[in-house]
């Protein structure tokens, strides 16, 4: 199908973008998805034309394209119950005293940016590049004020999930209707600590929006294995919200038997883990199914690596990551194989 192979900035931010895009050419990558943290992209600039064309000189220079951008780190702050964690995530401008919900809402007007800045920049796209195959969209997280509530021990009433759904729905709701207002889509990636985080969430969190056509999914597979959830299945089942693909990898049932899903609270990479994140190829996850999944469903957007694996040099791991996507993907066919057995097609 020839989808175009991109990769994530998230977890290379510590390098400038400037140095950093020739790097990802020479790694073999046609693009990529730039994260707002960083010196990447700062929204802020949203209105700022010279600034955003600034951007994609950068990438023209070195012959990549952008068909996504990500602000993962704002949106786990619209809903999160705020902390001293969050702190360590955000400008100063954003935590400003640290009030709960004085961060809340400042994140949510961050998220606003966002949008504004992808549709400016996506319509400043240079003529010498290809055009892209999705709507113009932002990756992100959305937080949680439910997610401490995993286990249900004390009791969880039924209630108190419902009400964290009604949050969700209504600080997301009005950031959304200012997504459509200027035609960008915004992709969640369903992930531990989110307000969606496997199929059964996912399927509440879109309810609880009532479908809102701008909020869909970023699909990471690397989420769902490792928690025993059918990851194809998730494609097969939101085929019309799979805005942005995921290309990463997990591995599972790896541990000592120490740590479990939960991780026991172990660093990545200690041995004693029951799952970890791999570099593409490296883990447990069936990307032939995922393809098969993603041709059926007509997805023909960027298949993009979000790599991280800290047991391997990440320019080696994303060198090797860029050419296994791209040997992983394949064309469909026009032509059932046995239809060359009727002989009107002979």
């Amino acid at each position: 199908m020839g989808r175009p192979v991109t990769i994530f900035t998230g977890q290379w931010a510590d390098i400038p973008f400037e140095k950093l895009a020739p790097m990802i050419k020479s790694m073999g990558y046609d693009g990529v998805e730039i994260a707002c943290w960083g010196d990447h992209f700062d929204v802020d600039k949203f209105d700022d034309e010279e600034y955003l064309k600034g951007r994609w000189a950068i990438l023209e220079k070195n012959g990549l394209n952008c068909f996504a951008i990500s602000n993962h780190l704002m949106g786990q702050c619209v809903c999160d119950n705020i902390d001293v964690r969050h702190k360590g995530i955000l400008s100063a401008e954003v935590w400003g005293d640290g009030e709960p919900e004085g961060v809340r809402r400042r994140a949510a007007a961050q998220m606003v940016k966002t949008a504004k800045a992808c549709a400016n920049f996506m319509k400043l796209r240079p003529a010498s590049m290809a055009k892209s195959p999705i709507e113009p969209t932002v990756n992100g997280f959305t937080g949680s004020s439910i997610w401490q509530w995993l286990y249900s021990f004390p009791p969880v009433p039924p209630s108190a999930i419902e009400e964290g759904y009604k949050d969700f729905a209504a600080r997301w709701t009005p950031i959304l209707d200012e997504f459509d207002k200027v035609g960008v889509n915004f992709a969640l990636e369903v992930h531990p600590t989110e307000i969606a985080f496997d199929i059964a969430s996912a399927e509440r969190a879109l309810s609880a929006i009532k479908g809102h056509k701008r909020f869909g999914f970023n699909y990471d597979p690397s989420h769902f294995g490792y928690q025993g959830v059918d990851y194809v299945k998730f494609i097969r089942k939101f085929a019309d919200r799979i805005y942005h693909v995921h290309v990463k990898d997990a591995w599972w049932g790896h541990g000592n038997g120490e740590a479990g899903v939960f991780g026991g609270h172990t660093e990545f990479t200690d041995p004693r883990r029951y799952w970890d994140f791999r570099s593409p190829g490296h883990g447990d996850v069936n990307f032939e199914e995922i393809i098969v999944a993603l041709n059926d469903i007509k997805y023909k957007g960027p298949l993009s690596v979000e790599w991280e694996d800290g047991r391997m040099d990440r320019v080696h791991g994303g060198t090797e990551a860029c050419a296994f996507t791209r040997k992983i993907d394949f064309p469909t066919s026009d032509v059932v194989f046995d239809s060359a057995f009727d002989k009107s097609n002979q």
